[in-house]
């Protein structure tokens, strides 16, 4: 800044020209000399000067064509009124040294206006500089959020992890932890309840028979894992599953959302279970070879070496009790509905099936680049 800070109010420029040539000593001289006694001994220069009300006389001298030019500044802690009568006082110097002199009041500048002016400016940038600072909307989300998070109870006997309006709700979600849980209640869905492990609790298996249950997995092999144990024990109407590799609890607002919006009735769900070319795997290549003879439509029951052939449509109608069954065709949910107690194995095409026991197994000779 180029004005004082201090007690400055204002301060007089003034023009000064003298006929000859002067020194600066010899200007400030005239002026208190001139405008002594004139206005009284309490507006005499000297001892407004002395007490600081008046500051030090500023002269800026150039000597131009023989003649002195100056401007001079002098600053005034004095009030309005009294400044303009120091002022108009200088006026009355006639005379610097030899020479015949003028002095003309240029201007009267207020220090005060000048800093307010600053003030205004400087308070404008700071005020920017905060408003930079804060997003509103960002504040008011944190703060939701942070109440949201703090929704979370403890449901049942297991003290599954769970959203405040698992009861209240028609329809729950059901995540795999807690995490899930806490992200999903971020975003204001607080439905949700986790099974916490592989295991499912008595508790979901419950509140299955009595909701609408959407089951929410990761999209790993974790997921479909639990989706599996779900489906044996509970009754699941739908599955939303997070995009591959990610999990839901690091989900964005708009995946979640999307992953819900996508999800699936769980009739259109299939589980998988294949492996690798049987000839690759030595307990598989002998069912393998069999399937590869077998025509559309039969199956075989095998059982100690004594393998009996039969239509599917027979079969169905009068399952029969064997070690393994190969059918040239999809595996059904109705054929394993019928075949869970008769046989450990089903060897087939492509599985189409949304619940198995945990006492068979599936496998499929229409992938062979998969196995799950």
């Amino acid at each position: 800044m180029d004005f004082d800070l201090g007690t400055t109010k204002y301060i007089i420029h003034a023009e000064l020209i003298a006929d000859g040539y002067v020194e600066k000593n010899d200007i400030i001289g005239a002026i208190f000399g001139q405008t002594e006694g004139l206005l009284g001994e309490e507006l005499d220069l000297r001892e407004l000067q002395k007490t600081g009300r008046i500051g030090r006389i500023d002269v800026d001298l150039n000597i131009v064509n023989g003649k002195s030019i100056a401007k001079i500044s002098i600053p005034s802690s004095l009030d309005r009124v009294e400044t303009s009568i120091i002022a108009a006082a200088l006026e009355t110097v006639d005379k610097v040294g030899p020479c015949n002199a003028q002095i003309k009041i240029i201007n009267i500048e207020d220090i005060r206006k000048k800093k307010r002016d600053y003030i205004v400016e400087r308070a404008k940038e700071i005020l920017k500089s905060l408003m930079e600072d804060v997003d509103l909307n960002s504040m008011i989300e944190e703060i939701r959020e942070s109440v949201r998070i703090h929704e979370i109870i403890e449901y049942g006997p297991e003290k599954l992890p769970a959203g405040p309006n698992v009861d209240k709700d028609e329809e729950i979600i059901i995540v795999e932890g807690k995490a899930d849980v806490i992200n999903l209640l971020r975003y204001g869905i607080k439905n949700a309840i986790a099974v916490n492990g592989t295991s499912v609790p008595k508790t979901i298996v419950e509140l299955s028979k009595k909701k609408v249950v959407t089951v929410f997995t990761d999209g790993d092999r974790g997921g479909e894992l639990i989706i599996k144990e779900l489906l044996q024990t509970c009754d699941i109407d739908y599955i939303a599953r997070a995009p591959l590799g990610r999990e839901v609890e690091e989900l964005s607002k708009k995946e979640i959302l999307k992953c819900l919006r996508n999800r699936i009735p769980v009739c259109h769900y299939q589980i998988k279970e294949v492996v690798k070319e049987p000839k690759k795997v030595d307990k598989f290549s002998n069912y393998y070879e069999k399937y590869l003879n077998l025509k559309t439509g039969e199956i075989i029951v095998c059982k100690d070496n004594d393998d009996k052939v039969m239509s599917l449509e027979e079969y169905l109608k009068n399952p029969v009790e064997g070690e393994a069954l190969i059918v040239k065709g999809d595996i059904t949910q109705k054929l394993v509905d019928v075949s869970h107690n008769k046989v450990k194995f089903i060897f087939g095409g492509n599985i189409k099936v949304v619940k198995k026991p945990l006492n068979l197994s599936l496998i499929s000779f229409g992938d062979l680049n998969e196995q799950r």
